[in-house]
């Protein structure tokens, strides 16, 4: 069983929104596509899941038993967490006590106490809310799971929670999962395989493989290796970043000036204070050496 990709192409009328993409998911493999907003992430996701038609290159899904987790929850206001967890396998045919009883086990797992559960979709938090979908899809237990962006909306502490709980549960499973984000960190700590999309039309411009298995990479490698890949020049254009001078070359001070500070490259995604703000004072301007 595999998904494979070969040239895809879209056009939505006279708007080209895919440009050739290819690639391959093998199971018990995590894809993750990451690129800036309009680059046809959604689109080539929606694709691999059957909701459009293709309409060239080719699309093989050899996975018996996808399931698809949608950016927003998506819960049926009128059904209790458990039932919304239970969506899915009641609509496979089974009794409603049996899927209950499983919507409950995975209710479990993913931290959702019984008064969650027994709760109504207005009264959870965002959080819980995306527990709930996430549970709904795992319930079914399914060989491929398809995810568009599902953990943006979220705070840092409850993404990496729901990270830690889909690891988990993919390893244990071997399910596969391709995943859509625009966050490059997130496709670092989740994927095996980080493909990087351009738009204008989407196609993929880079290939990055993580080190180590995911479950096994700290906070500081995941840092570091988002670094490194924020200073790939494809990646940069991709996402509308200035070049980054290459510090091998760089001798001169007036050079040395344009390179961020050594924790800037190490966490780039840590924003530094900025001239001006409130409470604090202007930072002291500092002199990089290079080489």
């Amino acid at each position: 069983m595999s998904l494979f990709l070969n040239d895809v192409r879209h056009s939505y009328a006279l708007t080209e929104v895919l440009g050739g993409v290819s690639l391959a998911l093998a199971p018990g493999g995590v894809v993750a596509l990451v690129g800036p907003s309009g680059c046809g992430k959604t689109t080539l996701l929606h694709l691999c899941a059957g909701l459009l038609d293709l309409q060239e290159g080719r699309l093989d899904n050899a996975f018996a038993n996808p399931a698809l987790m949608f950016q927003q929850p998506r819960l049926l206001p009128w059904q209790t967490t458990a039932d919304n967890i239970a969506l899915g396998l009641r609509a496979q045919g089974m009794a409603r006590a049996a899927a209950r009883e499983r919507a409950h086990a995975m209710g479990a797992v993913l931290g959702l106490d019984f008064e969650a559960l027994a709760a109504y979709p207005h009264q959870l938090s965002g959080g819980m809310q995306s527990r709930a979908a996430l549970a709904r899809a795992l319930v079914l237990e399914p060989d491929l799971l398809l995810m568009d962006e599902p953990f943006a909306a979220l705070d840092i502490g409850l993404k990496a929670q729901l990270h830690r709980l889909l690891l988990r549960h993919q390893a244990e499973k071997g399910t596969a999962v391709l995943m859509i984000t625009h966050d490059l960190m997130e496709a670092v700590r989740l994927a095996d395989t980080v493909l990087v999309m351009a738009a204008g039309p989407g196609r993929i411009v880079h290939r990055h493989t993580p080190p180590g298995p995911a479950l096994a990479r700290t906070d500081a490698m995941v840092y570091r290796d988002t670094a490194e890949l924020l200073r790939v020049p494809v990646v940069r254009a991709a996402f509308g970043l200035d070049a980054v001078p290459d510090e091998a070359d760089c001798q001169t001070d007036e050079c040395a000036a344009t390179l961020p500070p050594a924790e800037a490259r190490v966490l780039p995604l840590q924003l530094a204070p900025q001239p001006g703000m409130a409470g604090e004072a202007a930072p002291t301007p500092r002199r990089m050496r290079c080489g």
